[in-house]
């Protein structure tokens, strides 16, 4: 049987649901996720293979009106992740109007001629008929070749999701073996992780003024696996408050992520962080390079 691919971007506004649905259609954690808008940062690609089809599926910062060079390159992740691709996915909330990010991005689509899907997520938040409405909303911007109802958080509608983008496979070689699930180094995936427990833990905007760096990534004889975290902030009193009273909150935070990294890697994880202050990061194109955002 010949194989096919498709890659297919997720796109959508801040704090859709786009990494929740990633991670229901991989069917295991590769992107992290909060309540917290502007979670992930860089392209992450989920990978779903189902003979004869491989997808990949590519999840894309929220976007926003940028403020900073971290910001900066996140709206330019999505742009770019719009062109070149099978097709996107706009995921948008049960809201019956169409919001001026949502026209920027349909706009984007458009322009590049890329096919597209209607993914309304949350739909277990909303009765049937003002589904009815945000459905023809969005018709009416004659974007889209299908209009789905989802829910990425209890997987409803996912399949036939999943189904529609069938349609959009094209003749090929796989592009990742059939066991990888995403395109992500290990590394970065336990970076990320820790990123996420930052932003659950934290309020306000100290959990967006952080990076994290792995600084020692090595496994032993054993199995058991040893990485070593540097957690950067921007300001030392949130240091302060990263760190907590007695070291209670790195000491939560660490314990978090490192029950997350043991069911990522499938081994025990000994995990020891540290908590610097490098002022202003966010807006030093050094540095925003330097924390692995780079084109």
């Amino acid at each position: 049987m010949k194989t096919k691919t498709a890659i297919i971007t997720i796109a959508g506004r801040p704090n859709v649901g786009k990494s929740t649905l990633t991670n229901y259609l991989v069917g295991e954690k590769i992107a992290i996720v909060s309540n917290k808008p502007q979670t992930t940062r860089n392209r992450i690609c989920g990978i779903v293979t189902r003979d004869p089809i491989q997808f990949v599926f590519v999840d894309t910062p929220g976007y926003h009106k940028a403020r900073t060079k971290l910001g900066d390159y996140m709206v330019n992740a999505v742009r770019e992740s719009i062109s070149d691709v099978d097709a996107t996915i706009l995921v948008v909330e049960p809201i019956a109007s169409v919001g001026t990010q949502e026209e920027a991005l349909i706009e984007r689509i458009k322009g590049t001629h890329c096919p597209a899907i209607l993914a309304i997520n949350k739909i277990d938040t909303v009765e049937k008929d003002k589904l009815l409405e945000v459905i023809a909303a969005y018709s009416q911007t004659g974007a889209f070749d299908a209009i789905i109802p989802i829910s990425a958080k209890t997987g409803d509608g996912v399949e036939e999701l999943l189904a529609e983008c069938e349609k959009y496979a094209v003749e090929g070689p796989f592009l990742f073996p059939d066991d990888v699930t995403t395109d992500q180094p290990e590394r970065q995936v336990m970076a990320e992780i820790i990123r996420e427990k930052l932003l659950w833990c934290l309020d306000k905007e100290i959990p967006h003024g952080t990076a994290v760096e792995i600084t020692k990534f090595s496994e032993r004889d054993n199995g058991i696996i040893d990485i070593d975290a540097t957690i950067y902030c921007e300001k030392a009193s949130h240091k302060g408050i990263i760190i907590g009273k007695q070291g209670a909150m790195l000491k939560k935070i660490s314990s978090m992520a490192r029950a997350d990294c043991e069911r990522f890697m499938g081994t025990k994880v000994y995990l020891t962080t540290w908590v610097k202050v490098k002022e202003n990061w966010r807006d030093s194109d050094f540095l925003v390079r330097n924390f692995g955002y780079s084109e």
